[in-house]
């Protein structure tokens, strides 16, 4: 154990549940309407994220095939 580490003061059980309590109370939580909106707007961007991913495989596989001479 080093110099430092045997000067922090040692904390009870009890101290540090009334502490977390104390920090958890400082949290500005979202609201319902906040938590909805944030989420759709995330759904949002996965769908439209996996559309464009979906068309620049779908065309890079084209390309590609006709590159190769793989006409489908």
């Amino acid at each position: 154990m080093s110099i430092e580490e045997s000067q922090k003061p040692k904390l009870s059980i009890m101290e540090f549940a009334r502490e977390t309590r104390r920090e958890i109370s400082k949290v500005t939580w979202p609201t319902r309407k906040e938590t909805a909106v944030t989420t759709a707007l995330i759904v949002l961007m996965a769908l439209i994220a996996s559309v464009f991913f979906f068309g620049v495989d779908s065309l890079l596989g084209f390309v590609i095939s006709r590159i190769l001479g793989m006409s489908s």
